[in-house]
């Protein structure tokens, strides 16, 4: 199975992160900080026998309360 809500789709995206903040020269451009690619993951959890992201668990809970 796919690393994927079975609710809403959210499934892994790939992106950038910074390694720090201002770059060793003090935000001048030839020695910025570095972008380095990763991934953003959702964060699944099986709930009540389905891949669920807890955003939707969530909604679900919030929509079935009396």
């Amino acid at each position: 199975m796919s690393y994927r809500c079975e609710n809403c789709g959210k499934e892994t995206v790939v992106g950038r992160s910074q390694r720090h903040a201002r770059g060793v020269a003090g935000k001048r451009w030839k020695k910025r900080a570095q972008k380095t690619p990763r991934t953003f993951k959702p964060n699944l959890q099986m709930f009540q026998g389905r891949k669920l992201c807890t955003k939707c668990i969530k909604r679900l809970k919030k929509d079935t309360r009396p």
